[in-house]
C-alpha cells in the first residue's frame, strides 16, 4: 500500500482489500513483534557461523554450533532464515578417476618380475566337523570337511557309516 500511495489514497485502497483505514494505520504503527526482533538477530548470527565455519555446516550442525555460542533456535528455523537468505553449504567434490585403463598406448615391461601371490600359511591339511541332525526315522550324521585347497565338501553319512569313521 506505501508504494501505491502516490497513486490511490489511503481509504480507497482499505475498501478494495476490505480492511478498516484505522486498522491499517494501527499495523502501520506497530513495533515489530519479539519474534521478527529475534528472526532478524538471527539472521546475522547465523550469516557470521555460516562464515565461522566456511561454509562447510549444514542445519544440524550449524544448530549445535549456535548452541555452543550461546543461541539457541529449532533446526526448522535455522532451515527456514538459510533458505532466506539463500545460505546452503558446500557439497565434498565427488572423486574423479584419474586412471585410463581401456587406452591403447604400450605398456611398460615388468622389469622386477614381482609375483603378487601370498604363500599359503599351512601347506596342507584340513579340518572335519561332524554332527547329528534328528529326523523322523533316526538321524542323519553330516560332515564337512574343509581342505586348505578351499574345497568344501559334505557327506550325509547314516548309522552304519558311521561306524566306519576313521
Amino acid at each position: 500500500m506505501r508504494k501505491l500511495r502516490p497513486h490511490y489514497t489511503i481509504p480507497f485502497m482499505c475498501h478494495m482489500v476490505n480492511v478498516s483505514p484505522s486498522g491499517y494505520y494501527a499495523w502501520a504503527s506497530r513495533h515489530p513483534s519479539r519474534h521478527a526482533q529475534e528472526e532478524a538477530r538471527l539472521e546475522i548470527e547465523i550469516k557470521a557461523a555460516h562464515k565461522r565455519t566456511r561454509g562447510t555446516f549444514g542445519p544440524e550442525r550449524l544448530q549445535r554450533d549456535l548452541a555452543a555460542h550461546g543461541v539457541k533456535a529449532g533446526i526448522c528455523r535455522i532451515r527456514k532464515i538459510r533458505k532466506k537468505l539463500g545460505i546452503r553449504c558446500k557439497q565434498v567434490k565427488k572423486l574423479k578417476a584419474t586412471t585410463n585403463s581401456k587406452h591403447t598406448l604400450p605398456v611398460a615391461d615388468n622389469l622386477l618380475e614381482q609375483k603378487f601371490r601370498q604363500k599359503p600359511l599351512i601347506q596342507s591339511g584340513s579340518v572335519t566337523s561332524r554332527t547329528s541332525l534328528p529326523m523322523k526315522a533316526g538321524s542323519i550324521w553330516l560332515t564337512i570337511r574343509i581342505c586348505f585347497t578351499e574345497k568344501l565338501s559334505a557327506t550325509p553319512w547314516d548309522r552304519e557309516s558311521r561306524r566306519n569313521w576313521s
